[in-house]
């Protein structure tokens, strides 16, 4: 199981979500709870990658639609889903739809553990660099048209002034689209910026 990997826990029932928090944090896991699936896909790209736990009933986005989402994203996180017993045909659902568990409440604590082990093993197999390069893909989808083109010029290895003239617009300009580029992508130097882009064989226009 990778140290760095987060168990990102979806709930919007405040007692479960602190309970269960609380029962992971105790057993080892690093956990980051959110209430709502709207509030993890606001912050999805600045995400530690792991594994999903998830109600599969919440108002909004509930766990199903969570899940498509992800798949349309190709954000590979893997999935344990929480049901209740009317709930199965649903679960089964997003077990076809790539979910790796699916856990009955009230569920006893190690079954829901061992889950999230699997879960993760899950993860680890899935490697690193697939989960980084999903991360780096929905971070270029957040880039305006102009901040893309900002983008190429760079990847390129074209000066602001260069990009500037290319684009009709002041090296002002440039400058703040650049550090747009950069707040967007998390990249906290060039190199950063060029070496994530890189990895995830794109180009900004992708």
């Amino acid at each position: 199981m990778a140290n760095n990997a987060v168990v990102h826990l979806i709930d919007d029932d405040d007692g479960v979500r602190h309970a269960v928090a609380f029962l992971l944090t105790t057993a080892g896991f690093a956990v980051r709870a959110h209430e709502s699936a709207t509030a993890f896909l606001e912050v999805l790209s600045t995400l530690q990658p792991g594994c999903i736990v998830t109600d599969i009933r919440m108002p909004g986005i509930d766990g199903l639609e969570l899940q498509r989402r992800l798949n349309g994203l190709r954000v590979n996180f893997p999935i344990v889903i929480m049901t209740g017993h009317a709930d199965v045909p649903l679960a089964v659902e997003a077990m076809k739809a790539g979910a790796i568990d699916f856990i009955e409440k009230p569920f006893d604590d190690e079954v829901l553990l061992s889950a999230i082990r699997v879960a993760l093993d899950h993860y680890d197999k899935t490697g690193l660099r697939e989960i980084e390069v999903a991360q780096i893909q929905t971070r270029l989808r957040t880039l305006s048209p102009r901040e893309r083109e900002v983008l190429a010029g760079l990847m390129a290895g074209h000066p602001n002034k260069t990009i500037a003239y290319d684009l009709g617009l002041s090296a002002r300009t440039v400058e703040v689209h650049r550090a747009n580029v950069m707040t967007k992508m998390a990249a906290a130097s060039l190199s950063e910026l060029v070496r994530m882009t890189l990895v995830a064989g794109l180009s900004p226009s992708d």
